[in-house]
């Protein structure tokens, strides 16, 4: 973009984000302070290399862009890098879940009304339902689909071609995607959780447009406490700010920054109300496991994918969780952390397992 561009632009985001303070709303709130652009993108500097080189090689052959999918842990910026591959193309963004995509039908009224370019973005892309999966594949490699009328020895498949687009997928649980339709991506990408200094720069940049005072303690203190997840960064951010308002004068200090995240239940390391429930249910009410995670589930009052896919990932990246052949056991960090004495007994090994993990 020249100068003059992307001053415009920054002044349209600026009003967009006052009018959404003013409003009070939280989602507007969030989505206003997304980066735009590649290069405002802290973090993950492989991912934001290959996907620029993408790009640019699009722009200059004048085709729309191979189909991206992007993967990892959810508020990394999966959502944010679609909506930024659209901007960066100058295209219209279509966005859909997986979930939503329940028939066919349902995909292929989607694609009927794409446009030369379009770039159509698909959350949790796994849970699309296998007939719709199946159409995709055709439309991804032929940009055609076939579209049944009737039912039984008298239905007729009549064959809808589809402008050239772009798709974009993003799934939490790459694993789950079939062969046939990952091997249809042209460009993937798994995204790392964020630095702690990565995460420093993300707040400083979202305090800024927020209009938040804050010192380099206090934006460090938040940093270290967000689980090394952007979306997370940013809404500490918020809280602390209300807490900055209310119970002191209005600026982020250190002492502001501990006080605010004791309140909301996030401590020193990161971790909240859940993933201490997690570990408390293990060590305490299941001696340190091996313990399933749908019964452990159970036992914090959550459902079982919200302790698979929000509370497991971190508490085993920082080494308070493993899992094994018979489920999930606390490490001596687990207990530490709640303060218990380890236990002499050694933990079980693979060997000790079943063929089921719980």
């Amino acid at each position: 973009m020249h100068e003059d561009d992307l001053a415009a632009a920054e002044e349209v985001h600026l009003a967009s984000l006052t009018a959404a303070e003013a409003d009070g709303d939280e989602r507007t709130i969030e989505a206003a302070l997304r980066p735009r652009t590649l290069d405002e993108v802290v973090g993950q500097v492989r991912v934001r290399d290959q996907l620029g080189l993408v790009l640019e090689a699009a722009r200059r052959r004048g085709r729309a862009p191979d189909h991206v999918l992007l993967s990892g842990p959810p508020g990394l910026g999966k959502t944010t890098l679609a909506m930024i591959i659209a901007s960066e193309m100058t295209s219209p963004l279509r966005l859909t879940s997986g979930p939503a995509i329940t028939h066919a039908g349902d995909l292929a009224a989607i694609l009927s009304g794409m446009n030369e370019g379009d770039v159509l973005f698909v959350d949790e892309i796994h849970r699309m339902a296998r007939p719709a999966e199946e159409m995709l594949y055709m439309a991804m490699e032929d940009f055609r689909v076939d579209v049944v009328i009737g039912k039984g020895p008298g239905a007729t498949a009549i064959p809808l071609d589809i402008p050239p687009f772009t798709l974009v997928g993003a799934t939490t649980r790459a694993g789950l995607l079939p062969g046939p339709l990952r091997d249809r991506f042209g460009f993937t990408a798994h995204l790392e959780f964020y630095e702690p200094h990565e995460l420093d720069l993300i707040i400083h940049r979202s305090a800024g447009l927020l209009g938040v005072e804050l010192e380099a303690d206090g934006a460090a203190e938040i940093a270290s406490r967000s689980r090394g997840t952007p979306r997370i960064a940013n809404r500490l951010l918020r809280r602390v700010r209300d807490y900055a308002q209310v119970k002191a004068d209005g600026v982020v200090t250190i002492e502001v920054a501990r006080a605010a995240l004791d309140l909301y239940e996030v401590d020193a390391l990161g971790l909240d109300r859940l993933d201490r429930g997690v570990l408390d249910a293990l060590c305490r009410r299941f001696g340190g496991g091996p313990v399933g995670i749908s019964t452990l589930a159970v036992a914090v009052g959550e459902e079982r994918e919200t302790v698979e896919e929000v509370a497991e990932p971190f508490l085993v990246r920082n080494g308070f969780l493993a899992r094994t052949p018979r489920g999930r056991v606390a490490t001596a960090a687990a207990w530490q952390h709640l303060g218990l004495a380890v236990p002499t007994a050694a933990p079980p090994t693979e060997s000790d397992g079943t063929l089921f993990d719980g």
